[in-house]
């Protein structure tokens, strides 16, 4: 019996633990590194202006001081925080050449992405109730989505996110790392790490299943609902001018919400094999750089009552400069 625990102690002794990972990224891209550095570099700064832009501009102005820009207003801080738990690392490692990122590091940032991924997909549930709610209930609708309703859904989205991957993170801190130390992806995800560990994933995997499908499913299922109830409200609407009307207050919301669902469920619901792991990463790419850029192109400098505050809030930093 001594002698066992003897073996099992000199095995532990033996063992190399991982301290750091190796990000294999997209491959070798030696020949092609300043531009690719130059792309994302571009992305992310059009990324946090337009983003950062939208927030000035709902907090400033009083005419966006409206449930759907108060949505948009944390769509857009969200989408702040997400490319920059994901972004600055990239460009740097195109930068130096640098991939090695250590354990804790790669938790890190696992965590915050796990946390703003899940409060995206609560917050995006929440603004398509709320295009539901003055759409389909439009007599209603100051009463139903208040200001204390919208810092209800607002909250309970970040709460939420924040909350599930706590969790999730709590199981994978308690995590051992000791044989191959190469990540097959430009960021930390879920399923890399548990391929790495080698402690017993079985729990972890289950709880991390299983929370991701609160994250993702009910909101998703909900937002679907939603825009069937939409759809079918605005097909009723006898007038030409009214239907386009409606469709174009929402049509926004549904590009957002199809590329980020659509995104997510490819990378994480369709098996994983040696011949999809590039596949998934394109399409990554999408939810995680992509996405972050195009929201406020998409949802908001197309609205006709954010183009009134750009050019108001740019007339005024404009005759500021000139005093």
């Amino acid at each position: 019996m001594i002698s066992n625990r003897e073996n099992v102690s000199h095995q532990m002794e033996n063992q190399t633990f991982t301290t750091e990972f190796l990000l294999l990224g997209f491959g070798d891209l030696h020949h092609l590194q300043v531009l690719v550095f130059l792309l994302f570099l571009l992305i992310y700064i059009m990324t946090l202006i337009g983003n950062l832009l939208i927030v000035l501009l709902v907090v400033a102005n009083q005419h966006l001081h409206t449930p759907m820009y108060f949505f948009i207003g944390n769509l857009s801080c969200l989408e702040t925080c997400y490319s920059s738990t994901l972004l600055p690392r990239m460009l740097v490692s195109f930068l130096n050449g640098d991939r090695t990122v250590s354990v804790s590091g790669c938790i890190a940032q696992f965590y915050f992405f796990g946390c703003l991924a899940g409060t995206e997909c609560f917050l995006l549930s929440a603004m398509s109730y709320d295009r539901y709610s003055a759409i389909c209930n439009p007599l209603h609708y100051p009463n139903i989505m208040n200001n204390k309703m919208c810092f209800i859904l607002a909250s309970s989205s970040w709460i939420g996110g924040f909350a599930v991957n706590t969790i999730i993170i709590s199981f994978m801190s308690k995590l051992t790392f000791c044989g191959p130390n190469k990540i097959d992806h430009f960021f930390c995800d879920f399923a890399p790490l548990m391929e790495l560990s080698c402690s017993d994933t079985h729990l972890i995997t289950v709880v991390d299943l299983s929370f991701s499908t609160i994250c993702a499913l009910p909101p998703f299922l909900l937002t679907l609902a939603s825009y069937v109830c939409i759809i079918a409200t605005i097909l009723r609407i006898p007038s030409t001018s009214g239907r386009q009307k409606a469709f174009s207050t929402c049509s926004s919301h549904l590009i957002v919400v199809t590329s980020f669902f659509g995104t997510l469920i490819l990378v994480y619901i369709v098996p994983s094999s040696p011949s999809t792991v590039d596949v998934k990463k394109i399409f990554s790419v999408f939810y995680t750089v992509l996405t972050p850029l195009v929201n406020p192109l998409v949802y908001s400098f197309r609205n006709k009552e954010v183009n009134i505050a750009l050019r108001k809030f740019t007339s005024k930093y404009l005759h500021f400069q000139k005093k």
